[in-house]
């Protein structure tokens, strides 16, 4: 398939494998490449020096296009921004952040750059930044979520509607099935986290990849909107912040629970009850863990067939 976002990234599918904490690393995101993807390190768990490391493993697994995540409050930023110019990297998807602090920088080293929002204002921002690309992200998706709470099929056609760049839909999307309902909205390409998390390729702890196949419907929850709100599975560590919340804790008492490290010990380290179990709402609909190139033609496959049987039906 040819449109704007398999152009401009030189990728076969328009499917984009999320740059997730923990579970992104290097044999995710060139596997993801190989299959005609496109494959996405996370930085944001990553030391500047990890980081290097990831970026040449992946260039020796694939020759590919591959890019990076960077959240830009990251307290690194200008050392990994320096290795990401250093390596050669083509392409960087920012998030958390302003996009206007590093856009400029990347797309004069002739990165090509795309930033991820949770609404139309910030989308209007980031064109106006001068991305290449918006990514759409609802917050049906895992990890860390804005905090309008506006949900995919919501916010894609409203992006869609203010800006003229290319444009990603994220959250939510696992399938085929939910690939062509974000198309249909609008979206040029989509962006899958929880799937490509429940991989083998994955570098996430196993206990982590079993929780994800066993969450059921309701088993997420979108939690520490005082802080940074985020989406994961309902565990020990929630309940503990939830109580806080309940007894009307402070965002400091909230930060203490919170501790460093949470979200390691949980998807890294693979400690289900005290860990931060970051994950979409599409957990409850994934069964299995397999090669991530499997599950790439899965949604793609599905995706084409969908998509005929609809024109079809339309006759």
């Amino acid at each position: 398939m040819r449109n704007r976002v398999t152009e401009l990234f030189g990728v076969e599918f328009p499917i984009i494998q999320a740059g997730m904490v923990w579970c992104s690393g290097w044999k995710l995101a060139s596997a993801v490449s190989n299959a005609g993807g496109l494959g996405l390190i996370g930085a944001g768990s990553m030391y500047p020096d990890t980081l290097q490391e990831h970026l040449r493993k992946c260039k020796n697994a694939t020759s590919k296009p591959f890019g990076v995540n960077v959240p830009l409050l990251y307290p690194d930023i200008d050392k990994l921004m320096q290795i990401i110019l250093d390596e050669d990297v083509k392409i960087v998807f920012t998030s958390a952040g302003n996009p206007k602090t590093w856009t400029g920088v990347l797309k004069e080293a002739g990165v090509k750059v795309a930033h991820v929002v949770s609404s139309q204002k910030f989308a209007i921002k980031s064109e106006e930044a001068g991305v290449d690309a918006i990514v759409a992200e609802g917050f049906e998706a895992g990890g860390h979520n804005g905090r309008e709470e506006t949900t995919t099929f919501c916010l894609i056609p409203a992006v869609r509607d203010a800006i003229s760049l290319p444009l990603i839909a994220a959250g939510g999307i696992h399938s085929g099935r939910s690939m062509l309902g974000a198309m249909a909205l609008g979206a040029d390409a989509v962006q899958v986290g929880s799937r490509f998390a429940a991989s083998l390729e994955s570098s996430a702890h196993n206990n982590y990849k079993d929780s994800i196949v066993e969450a059921n419907e309701g088993d997420t929850i979108l939690t520490m909107k005082q802080l940074t709100p985020v989406r994961l599975i309902k565990n020990r560590f929630y309940h503990k912040i939830k109580e806080a919340e309940d007894a009307g804790a402070s965002s400091e008492d909230l930060q203490l629970i919170l501790g460093r490290g949470r979200a390691k010990l949980g998807i890294f380290e693979g400690n289900l009850e005290e860990g931060e179990l970051e994950i979409g709402q599409v957990s409850a609909y994934i069964k299995d863990i397999k090669a991530a190139e499997e599950i790439l033609q899965e949604i793609w496959v599905e995706y084409v067939a969908c998509r005929k049987e609809l024109c079809s039906n339309q006759h």
